[in-house]
This record gives C-alpha cells, structure tokens and sequence, in this order.
C-alpha cells in the first residue's frame, strides 16, 4: 500500500505515526489523489466534490423494536416501504417521482422518522430524542468506526466502533436506512413578504435504486447520479435532485416532503407544524441543541417557519418566541432550551435575510438576545461565552438556576472565526486540524477551547432542565460540524466531529438508564443526508504498519 507525500508516493508506514490520520489527511490535500479514497464520482481526484448526495442514509433507533404499531421500525421497511406503493409515493411527493417505484425496496423515507416520533408520543412514551448527525452517511460512520477500533471490522450493515452502533438499549435498538431526497430543488421565494414564488421548483426529487444503490454501502451503476449530474457532461442535469439540510431535517421534523431550503413550510409556502409544536401544545417541554450556530437549518426545523433557511435573525425570533416575519402578531410560544453557536459572528449587511435585518450577530440580534434575558424582562436564563470562564462550568450554573427557577435556558457560544461553530474536534480528540479543500486548518486559542462547552456539556445541561417537567420532552441533538468537515473534504475534522456527538449519544442513553428506562423513551439516531466520500483502503485508517 502506498500514500502520497507532495507527488511523491511512500510506504503506508509513513502514516503510522502519533497523528497517522492528520498526515494522511494533508497528504491528500496536497496531492489530491489518495489512494485511500476520494470525495466525489472522479477516484483521480481526492476533492472531486465537495456537497451533498442523494445516497441513503442510515437510521438508529432505540427503545422501538416491538415497541408497538407505528413505532417499530419495521413498520416501514421492507415489505412496508413507501416505496413499495405508488398510492404513498403520490402521497408524500405529490406524484410519482421517475423510477422511484420500487416493488423490491428494503428503505423508509426521512419522513418516516417524523411518524414514529407522533406514534411513540401516543403509546406513551415521555422522552423523544432525534439526535441528526449533519451530513453524516453510512461511509462517514464507516471511518469513524475503522479509525477508532484501529480494525476493519465490517463491510456492511449496522457495524461496530461507536457507542450508537454497540448500544442495544436493552434489547430495543434497531437499523435500517432511509431516502433523503427533497421534493424538489430550484424553489425561489420573496423572503420579505415569505412567499413561494415558482411551487415545484426546476427539478423534482426522487430515488432510482439502480443508479444509487439498494442499501448505504452498496453503490448503483452511475456514479453522478447522487449529485443531479449526468455522466460525461459538465453542465448536464440528473434525474433526481439531491437534498440540503433544510428540506431533510423538516421531513424529520414535521413529515412533510418540501422544497430544498424550506424551514417547516410545503412546497406552496403555507406554514406546516413540527413534531415539537404538537408536543408543546400537549404539556411537553422543548429542547433544541446544536454545534453550529442556533439558527442554522437543521435547528431552524425543530422549531421555526420561513419560506428560506438564510433568514437566520427570524428564525432566532421564532425559537425563542419573539415576533418574526413569520408571526409579527401572534409569535410561536419558543423552546424552552436553546443552546448553540453563534457568539461572536459579526456581519454589516446580509441580503439573504431581507429588508429587516439588523447589522451585528446574523444568528440573533443582540436586541433580541437583550429582550429574552430574565435580567431584562425575558424568559431565558443567559449563558454566554464569557472571556476567563469555563464554558462548561458557566452554562452548568445557567442550567441549574434555570431548572430551580422553573425557567428558560439559552446558551450562545462559539468562535467567531468560524462563523460561530464551537471548535472542530479531531480525530484524535484534540483540536487541531489538517488542511481540507478549503486548503485552511481552523487554528484555536487556549480561550476558545475552555470557553466553549462540548455537544455532550450542551446535552447534559439541556437534560438538567428539560427532566424537571414531569409530562415529559422532545430533545434535538445536530452534531452539525460532521456536515462541515465533509464539505471541506476532511476526514480528520469528520471523524472527530462524529466522537463528539457520539459522547452526546451516550450522554442520552446515560441519562435515560438512570432517570427513565426504554419502555418510555424513545431515540433516533441518524443524519439528515449524506456527502460524496467513497473509501476504497479503510486499512489505511487503522495506522498499522505494513497494511
């Protein structure tokens, strides 16, 4: 086996070192072949594609197997596959996507996820935690897994390597994988007056199992398929559009297929409630976390409406209960605890988000930050990162004074060189990355790592406060930096940003073995799409010498 150094190539030996996987990262980089792998159709090429894919993308659940009629997960694969049945496809795409229909398909639909939530919440269940691994495909859980056993263990299927793949929560977990693609791609709106503008968008969503593949590690006969391209032409379109974090974490959220960049709105604009507004209104208390900053996508979708995902000011206003260009006159109640990045970000202008936006922080105001704080009127008890002070120590204390207090939790932390993300973990657990398609390494200060707390602080002071409603919660979890280092094409930042919400998983199951027990919780696991990362040596992740 060789990897390559510049234009060079040397013995696999040369990457078994103390940090084997941050050489061979940069070695990739550098030479952009690998012949560990590649990101994209062109395996010439280390960084031929750097977004998304319409490739199927694995499903974890725990406390659902024989947990009873709609909360099972066999309830909807195999011989109960949406897919199976033209009658369920026009249901949820609105028509019969092109060779989507499949008599022999083994995969549920993203919006499955949402069903299974509504059924467990009905049979009983108290505790509803969708954790979404951004961006994280079954080839992204596969190097985290290799690398952390230092092994190949498996090939295919469920696997082993991380502490959602081992965990059997009792005898209750199940696996299967999901479609992912949007209704359609190519919808443009007038953010300002929040409307749809062409329903249907330019290119229409739907899954062809013969060019994609039947299962997450088995791929189909075209390899441009995932990405709407067709082989041998540039400019050339596919049959099926590939999703974006919105239309993806909305199907999980609410159940409804929509259009790529929609916030809990259908493809005509006309708002659609979430699992979570449902809850709320039934005694529920909700939680939305993530590591990239709060009013991004994936946790927009927990909560928020808008016709775009980049009115990021607004949809802060509907997380926390202000009035937004959604609901100037009756705003949405807010969550109870929302915690994330963000803190530092600064922008003059952002045409994105219309004629309102106010010049500062574009994740939330600071007037708005100012009017929720309970030291000013609000509902929430403010953690923020504080120059000096422990993130995870300050956010502790913000969370046992909110649950004392019976109040509201909001944390904002973050680095504001990175857009507010907390910092990108590696995989070797420190934080210090190799160079990505981007050709930049993130680099942190002392203060940046202290001052932030980790996805697992973030979940364990959510829990602090969300437990002390005795009617029960609904949690999101985004592991959202996974999507980020995969778009930059960086396994290093992938696979640690993968542990570290691996350590958030456990801090669930943890909590859930001590204070609850599977009977009335419930756990989905799983990522809203997948990236372009094909390995083809997996024993080059091992760093054994001679392999």
């Amino acid at each position: 086996m060789f990897v390559v150094i510049g234009v060079c190539w040397l013995p696999a030996t040369a990457v078994s070192g103390e940090d084997f996987l941050r050489d061979l990262q940069t070695q990739a980089i550098t030479a952009d072949v690998s012949p560990f792998g590649h990101w994209g159709p062109d395996p010439a090429k280390y960084t031929a594609w750097g977004s998304h894919t319409n490739r199927l993308i694995p499903v974890y659940t725990f406390g659902t197997k024989g947990a009873g009629k709609g909360i099972d997960l066999t309830d909807y694969t195999g011989a109960n596959s949406v897919y199976r049945s033209a009658e369920e496809l026009r249901r949820i795409y609105g028509s019969i996507p092109t060779h989507t229909l499949n008599p022999q398909a083994e995969y549920l639909d993203q919006t499955d996820l949402a069903a299974i939530q509504r059924a467990g919440f009905s049979a009983g269940k108290k505790h509803i935690f969708l954790v979404i691994f951004d961006g994280m495909d079954w080839q992204t859980t596969w190097i985290a897994a290799t690398y952390n056993r230092r092994d190949v263990a498996y090939r295919e299927g469920r696997g082993a390597g991380l502490h959602f793949l081992d965990y059997t929560a009792n005898g209750t977990t199940q696996f299967g994988w999901m479609v992912t693609t949007p209704h359609n791609e190519g919808t443009d709106v007038d953010i300002d007056e929040q409307r749809v503008l062409n329903p249907g968008g330019k290119l229409r969503g739907g899954y062809n199992v013969e060019k994609a593949g039947p299962n997450p590690w088995t791929p189909g006969n075209d390899p441009y398929y995932p990405i709407a391209k067709t082989a041998g032409d540039a400019k050339g379109v596919g049959e099926h559009a590939y999703p974006d974090s919105a239309s993806t974490a909305m199907a999980m959220t609410s159940g409804v297929k929509t259009y790529n960049n929609a916030i809990n709105v259908d493809v005509t604009g006309h708002h659609v409630p979430a699992v979570a507004h449902e809850l709320q209104e039934r005694g529920l208390k909700i939680g939305v976390l993530t590591s990239v900053p709060i009013s991004h996508a994936t946790p927009a979708c927990a909560y928020a409406q808008n016709v775009d995902r980049d009115d990021y000011q607004d949809i802060a206003r509907d997380l926390v209960g202000l009035p937004s260009i959604s609901h100037p006159n009756k705003p949405l109640s807010g969550v109870d605890v929302l915690i994330g990045g963000g803190f530092g970000d600064e922008l003059k202008e952002h045409k994105a988000q219309g004629k309102n936006y106010v010049p500062g922080n574009p994740w939330m105001s600071a007037e708005d930050r100012r009017k929720i704080d309970v030291a000013h009127g609000g509902r929430y008890v403010v953690s923020e990162r504080t120059a000096g002070v422990s993130g995870r120590a300050g956010l502790t204390a913000a969370a046992e004074a909110a649950a004392g207090g019976d109040q509201r939790l909001f944390g904002f932390y973050g680095v504001a060189k990175t857009k507010g993300c907390l910092p990108f973990q590696t995989a070797d657990g420190r934080y210090d990355p190799a160079i990505g398609r981007s050709k930049v390494a993130q680099e942190y200060t002392t203060a940046d790592i202290n001052e932030n707390p980790t996805l697992a602080d973030m979940t364990a002071a959510a829990l602090k406060v969300l437990e002390t409603n005795r009617s029960g919660f609904w949690l999101m979890v985004e592991a959202g930096d996974v999507d980020w280092a995969n778009h930059d094409d960086n396994i290093d930042t992938s696979i640690g940003a993968v542990n570290s919400g691996d350590a958030a998983v456990k801090t669930i199951t943890d909590w859930v073995e001590r204070h609850s027990n599977w009977n009335e919780s419930l756990l989905i696991v799983t990522a809203d799409h997948g990236h372009y990362l094909v390995v083809d040596r997996p024993e080059m992740l091992t760093g054994k010498s001679g392999k």
